[in-house]
């Protein structure tokens, strides 16, 4: 396996990665406005490959302290999918959906969590589908871990995974409008080294 392999992708290879984006973050919108009963709204996302180190920067570095949603793909492709939001974020959604008054993490109880969960798993899903209609394998999502710590702590689980890809991984940022509420959330793909060498011969891209 070629490190970096991403390094590898040309302009067209680029664009059906930022595909998978667009269509990932319009099925996420609709299922997420008919689960929350509101208007949701995902602007155009921005695809971007990077270093890991660079992704914790953009994030607000690694003593940001962040809600970190963990799905695990399996199947024809098989690696991770990291959901992160702001603490407000999460708050937000979950005071649309369920009618509470969340002021900020520690004061979510066991529901608000659950419902935190749900809502990353259709994001997730929503990502995770698009690459499965774009490349024709299935894959399938593990039900989510959360945690709520400092960035650097929440992106140690997948480490090794990184290392595996050179350190690489997709990044997608979309913004959302959520009943008039502007919020940021973010998404990392990070398929295990064979999947992602899968993805790219797919793609058109020798390893």
């Amino acid at each position: 396996m070629q490190e970096n392999i991403y390094k590898n992708l040309g302009a067209a290879q680029i664009d059906v990665l930022a595909e998978i984006g667009n269509i990932g973050s319009g099925n996420a919108a609709t299922a997420l406005s008919t689960m929350l009963n509101t208007s949701i709204s995902i602007q155009t996302p921005t695809v971007k490959i990077m270093d890991i180190n660079k992704a914790a920067d953009m994030l607000g570095g690694p003593e940001n302290v962040v809600v970190g949603i963990l799905s695990v793909m399996q199947g024809d492709v098989e690696g991770m999918m990291l959901f992160l939001l702001e603490s407000e974020f999460a708050c937000k959604t979950l005071n649309v959906l369920l009618g509470s008054d969340y002021k900020d993490f520690n004061s979510i109880d066991e529901m608000g969590q659950s419902a935190l969960i749900e809502i990353a798993n259709i994001m997730a899903y929503s990502y995770a589908n698009a690459l499965a209609a774009l490349t024709d394998f299935f894959i399938s999502l593990t039900v989510p871990s959360m945690c709520y710590d400092m960035l650097g702590a929440v992106l140690s689980e997948p480490s090794i995974v990184f290392a595996e890809v050179g350190d690489q991984l997709m990044f997608i940022k979309g913004d959302m409008n959520v009943a008039g509420e502007n919020m940021k959330s973010h998404m990392l793909m990070i398929p295990e080294a064979k999947s992602l060498q899968k993805i790219m011969e797919k793609l058109g891209v020798q390893g």
